[in-house]
């Protein structure tokens, strides 16, 4: 993949859209799976350990 850069001023911004629609496939999933894998180490890797959280659903007698 081809790193590339352009400075645009904010009024003149497109959405993604326009930038992905002419994508090939393989790179729309190339980066799918980057973002994927950022999202893993980010929520399994830097998190602070805590205590886990337990809930128990008790049924009262009826009487």
């Amino acid at each position: 993949m081809e790193k590339v850069v352009n400075i645009q001023p904010l009024h003149s911004k497109k959405n993604d859209f326009h930038f992905w629609k002419d994508k090939p496939d393989a790179e729309k999933l190339a980066a799918i799976e980057m973002l994927r894998q950022q999202y893993i180490h980010f929520k399994f890797n830097n998190v602070q350990p805590r205590f886990q959280r337990v809930c128990r659903v008790i049924n009262k007698a009826q009487g």
